[in-house]
C-alpha cells in the first residue's frame, strides 16, 4: 500500500478496520516497586563504586540526557572521559576494545513481558537453571536475583571495557581475569564489601531488606536488585500520546495517522514491532550493519557478531538479534545492534529493504567519536557482507520517502515525557562520594 491509497483508506476506512491494535499496558504489566528499594538503587546506578577503577557507573552509558544510551554507536566505558558523543579514549590510559555493541535503551524493562535481555538474548527468564534465570554462567549462577532484569544489571560490571577494566589496575578485574565471580573473594563479592564499607550504604540495606542485619549481610544480588527496582520505576513508559490512543483517549492525526497505518499495514513493522511495548522478545536476521569489533572469543581474532548464533549454535540463528522495543525510539540514536545508524530516517530506509541498505552502508551513518581503521573492516569484506546478507529473514519493502516521514511521525507518537525526564532524576551525590556522571 502506497502513500496515495493510505490516506484514502483513512478517508474512507475507520482505523479500527485498518489495523489492529494492542491491549493498554496497565499496572498488572509490571512487577510492583518498594520505593526503598528503588531509591538505593538510584543512588548505586549513578555510583561509581561499582566499576574496577571506580570511574565508570552505569550511568556512564545509559544516561537519560542521551534517552537512557549514551547517544554512540559504540560506547567506550573503562579508560574514557567525558559523557554522549563527547566521550573520548582517555589518552593516559585507553580502554583495551571499544564495546562491541550498542548500548540499550532502559525503557520498560520492569515489565513482566520483558524477560530476554541483551542483544543476543544470552540472559533470559528460564526455570529449567539455577535461580529461575538463564545466563552465561549456566550452573555457576548464583541465586537471590529478583528478575532476569536485576541479573542482566550486574554482567557489565564484570566485562574488561564496561566497568571492570584491566586486570593490571585493579582486584576486580584481577578475580575477573581467574575466572572467580561468586563466593568470598569474587568478583561480585569484592564489590559488595566495598558498597558495604560505606555506612550510608550500609544504614540503607539494612533498612531496606529484613535478611540484611549488618554490613556483612550486604550480598551482591541486593545491588543488583536495588538498581533492578530504580530502573523499573525510572523508565517505565506507558504515558506517550500512542499511549492514550490505546486507552481510547485519543487519536492521531495527519502524518502520525498516516504512520500509523503503515506500521501496522504494508510496511510490516508489527510482524515484530508487536505487542504495547513493541517487541515480540525474539530474534531476527534484518541485515543490520555490521562496525566495530564485533563479538569474538579471547582465541578468536575476527570482527564478525553472528548474534543470537553465538548463544544457541543453531545455524538458523547467524546474524539474528532480539527485537528492541520501539518506546521513545525517536531520542535513542544510533540504531542496530551495533549503532550503525546515527540518523532513524536512513535507519527505516535501509532496514526496509537490507538487501539494497546493506550494498549501500555508508560509514558516515555511525556516530564513532574515536574511530579507528577496523571499526569498518566488516563492512569493507563482500564476503563477509555476503555472510550477513545470505542469513537475512526480513525481506521488507521499500518504503518512499513519503511513507519514511509518515512513519517518523507515527515513532514520534511513542515518546513519553514522562519516562525521558525520569521519576527521581540524576542525583547531585552518591554515599561513596564519587563523581555523579553529568552532562555538560
Amino acid at each position: 500500500m502506497r502513500f496515495a491509497h493510505i490516506l484514502a483508506a483513512l478517508v474512507l476506512t475507520p482505523f479500527a478496520a485498518v489495523a489492529e491494535l494492542p491491549a493498554p499496558l496497565t499496572d498488572d504489566d509490571y512487577a510492583p516497586i518498594e520505593m526503598a528499594e528503588a531509591r538505593l538503587g538510584h543512588l548505586l546506578f549513578y555510583d561509581p563504586i561499582l566499576s574496577g577503577n571506580k570511574t565508570v557507573s552505569c550511568a556512564t552509558c545509559h544516561h537519560p540526557a542521551f534517552g537512557t544510551s549514551d547517544g554512540v554507536s559504540l560506547s567506550i566505558g573503562d579508560g574514557g572521559i567525558g559523557m554522549g558523543p563527547a566521550r573520548r579514549a582517555d589518552p593516559a590510559n585507553p580502554p583495551e576494545k571499544r564495546i562491541p555493541r550498542n548500548a540499550p535503551a532502559l525503557f520498560n524493562l520492569g515489565a513482566l513481558e520483558m524477560n530476554v535481555l541483551f542483544h543476543d538474548g544470552r540472559l533470559e527468564a528460564d526455570p529449567d537453571f539455577p535461580g529461575g534465570i538463564r545466563t552465561p554462567m549456566d550452573a555457576d549462577m548464583v541465586s537471590g536475583f529478583a528478575s532476569a532484569l536485576s541479573a542482566q544489571t550486574m554482567f557489565p560490571v564484570l566485562s574488561r571495557d564496561e566497568m571492570a577494566g584491566s586486570w593490571r589496575e585493579n582486584d576486580v578485574a584481577r578475580a575477573v581475569r581467574q575466572g572467580v565471580i561468586t563466593g568470598p573473594g569474587g568478583a561480585w563479592d569484592l564489590l559488595s564489601r566495598r558498597v558495604a564499607a560505606v555506612p550510608a550504604y550500609a544504614q540503607a540495606f539494612e533498612a531496606t531488606y529484613d535478611h540484611v542485619d549488618g554490613p556483612d549481610d550486604i550480598a551482591f544480588t541486593d545491588i543488583s536488585n536495588a538498581i533492578a527496582a530504580f530502573m523499573a520505576f525510572e523508565w517505565r513508559s506507558d504515558t506517550a500520546p500512542f499511549d492514550a490512543v490505546l486507552r481510547g483517549e485519543a487519536e492521531l492525526d495527519g502524518p502520525a495517522a498516516q504512520g500509523m497505518v503503515l506500521f501496522y499495514g504494508s510496511a510490516g513493522c508489527s510482524t515484530c514491532h508487536s505487542g504495547a511495548l513493541l517487541t515480540d522478545n525474539r530474534f531476527h536476521a534484518t541485515g543490520a550493519a555490521q562496525i566495530g569489533p564485533g563479538k569474538a572469543a579471547t582465541f578468536e581474532t575476527h570482527q564478525r557478531d553472528t548474534g543470537r548464533f553465538r548463544v544457541t549454535g543453531q545455524a538458523d540463528d547467524l546474524y539474528a538479534f532480539r527485537t528492541p522495543s520501539l518506546r521513545n525510539v525517536a531520542l535513542t540514536a544510533p540504531y542496530g545492534h551495533a549503532g550503525s545508524h546515527a540518523d532513524l530516517a536512513r535507519f527505516l530506509a535501509d532496514h526496509a529493504d537490507p538487501l539494497a541498505g546493506l550494498a549501500r552502508y555508508d560509514a558516515s551513518l555511525a556516530r564513532l567519536p574515536t574511530p579507528v581503521d577496523q571499526d569498518f573492516q566488516i563492512m569493507n569484506d563482500p564476503a563477509e557482507v555476503a555472510a550477513i546478507r545470505a542469513a537475512v529473514t526480513w525481506e521488507g519493502a521499500p518504503l518512499s520517502p513519503d511513507d519514511i516521514a509518515a512513519l517518523m511521525a507515527f515513532l514520534d507518537s511513542l515518546t513519553d515525557p514522562v519516562s525521558i525526564s525520569g521519576r527521581l532524576g540524576v542525583p547531585n551525590a552518591v554515599p561513596s562520594g564519587l563523581p555523579v556522571a553529568q552532562v555538560p
